[in-house]
Order: C-alpha cells, then structure tokens, then sequence
C-alpha cells in the first residue's frame, strides 16, 4: 500500500476518532409546575425563552429567562393577570434586539371564546421598562387577534405580524362576516407602532405566523386560505419600499373545512432562505422543506422528511451557510416523537435523530429550537403528575453527522 493511501487512511480514522458522539443533554428547569407555551430565540449572542405560568381561573404569569453559564437564569416576570387567554398553540413571542426585548400576550377584550387583544411589553434585557402593557393593533374591534411573530429591526426596534379578526366581526347591514387577515407594523425602539399594514386579506384563522429578515427587509410566512379552501403556505416580501403580492411557496393543493392549526416557520441567511411546514393534501400527512436562493424568490420543490405518520409543528434553523435543521413530531403504533433532521440546500437529507418520545396531543405545544454558538436548543411542553412544564435540551451540533 503505498504511502498517499496510508496517509488518507490515517486522516480518516483520526476525523471519525475526532467526531463527537450526539448526546442529548438536559438543561435542568425547576421553576414550578404550571408551566407551558414556550417560544425560545435566539439573535446570535444571547438566548432566550419566554413562557406562560398559569392554572385554570387564576392569575397567569408571563415570564422570561437567559441562558447563561449553560443554565437558565432565575425566570423574571414581565406581565401577569386574571383575564388572559392561554393557549397552547397561540403561545407569546419575544425577540431581542441588542439590549432590548420585546414580547407578547393574549388579553380577553370581551366574553367571547375567542376575542382577544394582543399586548406587548418592551423593556431592557436588565429588566428596565420601556412602555408596559400596550396594544399592538389599533382597529378597537372586539375579535380575535393572535398568532404574533417578530424579530428585530434595522432600526434597533422590531417588525411584528399577526393574525387579526377585526373583519370577521360583521357590521351592521352584512348578512356575513368576512375572513381572517395577517397584519404587520414596526416597533420603535420607544415603543412606538408604525407603519401598520394589512398583507393578505384572507388566511387561515389559527395557524402560526412566521417572519424573517432578508437583505432586502422582512418577509412574511403564513397559511393562506382560498375561497375554495385551499390552505397552503404563502409568502410576502417587503422589496423597494413595498410589500409585494402574496404567493404560495409551493402549490400542495391542500383543501380543508377548517383550521389545522400547524404553521410554518422560515429562516434566513446571508444568501438563502429556508422554509419548513406541514400539509396533508390528498390526505398524505407530510413534513416539507423548500430552499430559495435566487433574486425572484421561486422555491425549490419541496423535500419531504417524516418516514412515518407526520403530525408537524415544525422548527427551523439554519446549521450553516448551505444546511438546516429541521425539528418536527411524527408517530407510529408505538408512540409519538419529536425528531430532527439536516437538510442541505441541494436536497441531501441526513437520518432522522429522536430527541424525545412526545405527546401527540396539545400538552406537548409547539417544539421549539435554535442553534447558537455551536450548540443546538430544543423546548417544549410535558406533563409531570397532571401539570405542566418545560423540557429543555441542547446538543452540539458538529456531533449531527
């Protein structure tokens, strides 16, 4: 064998002796039993996760916490009250733009099932108030308003989307009311909302938003709903100063009597886009994932990545410049799991890794995850003796494959 060969053979078994075995490793959360409806961001330098601490008929707290020292800070309490709606899908949002957080929850506006504000807080990462409890929508309508994604701005505030009802509440003199919308404003670093703009005047009434920032400005990312009741995922753009026609990310032809309550959720690079969501057109449940990299913003056909029964409630983030991973639940006859899978711009799809056995029901919320710094973070909703709480893992991610 001659010396070139040998050479490779070394460096080959010393990158495999060199590669880090994937371990799933728990990141303790001790702060009481009552605990749900996580969001978990992260801007690059700092972690966070904001959540709901409530039981039923009483007051529910919303709070937040860091993750520094490979732990979790001591939660602070950013909002609490008696007359919240708290749900496991319409869970509170938060972003942090350098030193400022910005986070959200659902206020009941009047004694319907489902009329309720969105209101927002603002304060400093140290805890120093902003503007408290304020309103993100300005319409007065008593409907519902939820669904709230945001991240930062380039103007050191944050751009929001969310779902608003304020039109399917009928006026006087309509036989009907009209569909749900999605909406999106700016925050000011003050607090102050502008620029609020109606996106799309038909969506789907209860599917998570998502929102990302490319170099040309926000985009938007949501479940559309058509007059025949096609309900795919759509995509809007905010290019040279204005917000372009919505258009589907790809055309799965899913038609359904209702909400499924399972959103998208897209990712952005330095030069590609990545958008993650599930569907069940012709009754086939799925889990895909579609990649964009050019100018126009056509997207690739989507890769499918369940191998069994997809339920959906899809993360993700991106790994590096060309791959993503992609967090989901899918189940079988034995169980439900919560799994991740890397996929790579060109459509390379690694092996499925099981990071939980999960509930299949609503107790289980939506998984959330985030990589930062070299370690990849998963959150999610389970129950401990009748009561809810956290589960958060982290692993590294040069040990995925």
């Amino acid at each position: 064998m001659n010396r070139v060969i040998l050479l490779l053979l070394f460096f080959t078994l010393l990158s495999s002796c060199l590669k880090k075995d994937f371990k799933v490793e728990e990141i303790q959360f001790s702060f009481g039993k009552n605990n749900a409806q996580p969001n978990l961001v992260s801007n690059g330098n700092h972690l966070t996760l904001s959540w709901i601490s409530s039981e039923e008929d009483k007051e529910a707290i919303l709070f937040y916490s860091q993750y520094e020292d490979n732990k979790w800070t001591a939660p602070t309490s950013i909002a609490s009250g008696s007359d919240w709606f708290v749900n496991w899908a319409d869970f509170p949002a938060n972003a942090i733009n350098e030193d400022l957080l910005l986070t959200s929850y659902l206020k009941k506006s009047d004694s319907g099932t489902y009329t309720y504000d969105v209101l927002l807080n603002l304060e400093t990462l140290s805890g120093k108030k902003i503007k408290e409890n304020f309103l993100l929508h300005t319409d007065g309508v008593k409907a519902e308003h939820g669904f709230v994604s945001m991240i930062p701005s380039h103007k050191k505030g944050f751009y929001v989307t969310w779902l608003d009802g304020r039109n399917t509440v009928a006026n006087s003199g309509e036989a009907h009311h009209k569909a749900m919308t999605i909406r999106f404003a700016e925050i000011l670093p003050t607090g102050e909302i502008v620029n609020e703009t109606e996106l799309d005047a038909t969506t789907c009434d209860c599917c998570q938003t998502s929102i990302a920032m490319t170099n040309d400005g926000p985009i938007v990312v949501y479940r559309n709903r058509s007059k025949d009741e096609v309900r795919d995922i759509f995509i809007t753009r905010y290019k040279d100063g204005i917000w372009e026609k919505p258009r589907p990310v790809h055309n799965d032809g899913w038609v359904i009597n209702g909400c499924p309550v399972n959103g998208p959720k897209v990712v952005v690079n330095s030069s590609n886009t990545a958008i993650a969501w599930f569907t069940a057109a012709e009754g086939k449940p799925k889990v895909n994932v579609s990649f964009s990299n050019s100018d126009d913003g056509d997207f690739r056909p989507p890769v499918q990545l369940n191998d069994l029964n997809a339920i959906g409630r899809v993360d993700v983030a991106f790994l590096n410049s060309s791959e993503v991973l992609v967090s989901y639940m899918e189940l079988d006859d034995h169980g439900t799991y919560l799994k991740i899978k890397k996929v790579s711009i060109d459509g390379k799809v690694s092996e499925a890794k099981t990071i939980a056995v999960i509930d299949e029901g609503r107790n289980s919320g939506v998984p959330q995850l985030e990589i930062m710094k070299g370690n990849v973070f998963l959150a999610w909703t389970y129950s401990v003796e009748g009561k809810n709480q956290l589960k958060s893992v982290k692993f590294n991610s040069e040990s995925f494959y």
